[in-house]
């Protein structure tokens, strides 16, 4: 009693509240998932919940082929979609950086895509790619390349292509965004030095321009990881995980193992055992992130 009556606790009494609420919303469900991943809990089984059995989910998921394609797939569409939204998004912002005219109005236009949510998106693609009325065959068979409708989400890798062409279209304006901001943040000394000293516009992107964004990249990295890491909506939508598993990712595998296929504890051992990865993309990018901070000091 003599602690709450004391001027020091007075900032423990005022976040009281938020303490019991991260750990209703956040601590509690992950105490909770973590414990179920070490039991036999099945949703239509509720009994099962106590059937403790230790490391035998882990272990199961480590021997499962499906985990380790989903894994794989979720690697691969993770190095090859950020690597893309990268590229685009750096040029979108070095485009934008040079308009002096209506740069407001475009910089508003390129976030549009943000706006859509990726089951919108999802929906939007999955039309567009869609073998009787999509626009991609109907522009195809219009140009006269093909005559044959091409099943673009039936095909394991056009379909794959597919989730990736709609998560570049909807994610890039980010990359765009934070390296917009990076260039109007950047001093323009440096770069009418290099000029005045004869470098050539490659030369002054490469050794002035590019060094100074590389914090906005690791930082938009960083996010954007996080993100890919757990799609799920997109892929639900466009593919359903098909054809027979082909464009599943480790969030899609592991609702159909949880709530499909009812085994909750060997899904939560999915998640846990997926997190890792998100882990360490995370711990790299701010790795990189801190090393080009460091870079840019010694610069100064």
């Amino acid at each position: 009693m003599r602690f709450f009556t004391s001027r020091l606790s007075a900032p423990f009494v005022l976040l009281l509240p938020a303490f019991l609420i991260i750990a209703a919303v956040i601590l509690i469900p992950l105490i909770f998932s973590l414990y179920t991943s070490f039991t036999a809990y099945r949703l239509v089984q509720p009994a099962s919940l106590w059937q403790w059995v230790g490391l035998r989910n882990y272990i199961r998921i480590f021997s499962d082929v499906d985990f380790w394609w989903a894994f794989g797939r979720t690697l691969v569409f993770l190095t090859v979609a950020l690597n893309l939204e990268l590229v685009l998004g750096l040029c979108i912002a070095l485009l934008i950086d040079k308009i002096t005219t209506g740069q407001r109005v475009i910089r508003t236009i390129m976030m549009f895509p943000m706006m859509f949510s990726p089951i919108l998106v999802g929906f939007q693609f999955k039309y567009i790619f869609n073998d009787n009325v999509g626009l991609i065959n109907n522009a195809i068979q219009s140009l006269g390349w093909t005559d044959v409708t091409i099943p673009w989400l039936v095909n394991a890798w056009t379909a794959n292509l597919a989730i990736l062409v709609a998560e570049v279209w909807m994610s890039t304006p980010v990359f765009a965004i934070l390296l917009l901001a990076g260039l109007m943040a950047m001093p323009r000394d440096p770069v009418e030095a290099a000029k005045v000293d004869g470098c050539n516009p490659w030369q002054v992107f490469r050794h002035i321009t590019l060094p100074f964004l590389m914090p906005f990249v690791y930082i938009a990295m960083a996010i954007r990881s996080l993100d890919v890491a757990r799609a799920y909506d997109m892929v639900k939508i466009m593919t359903n995980g098909g054809p027979a598993g082909r464009t599943e990712l480790l969030w899609t595998l592991i609702a159909r193992v949880g709530y499909q296929d009812a085994r909750m504890g060997v899904a939560n051992a999915m998640s846990y055992a997926s997190i890792l990865l998100s882990i360490y993309f995370t711990y790299y990018f701010f790795r990189k992130l801190a090393s080009a901070r460091a870079s840019l000091g010694s610069m100064a």
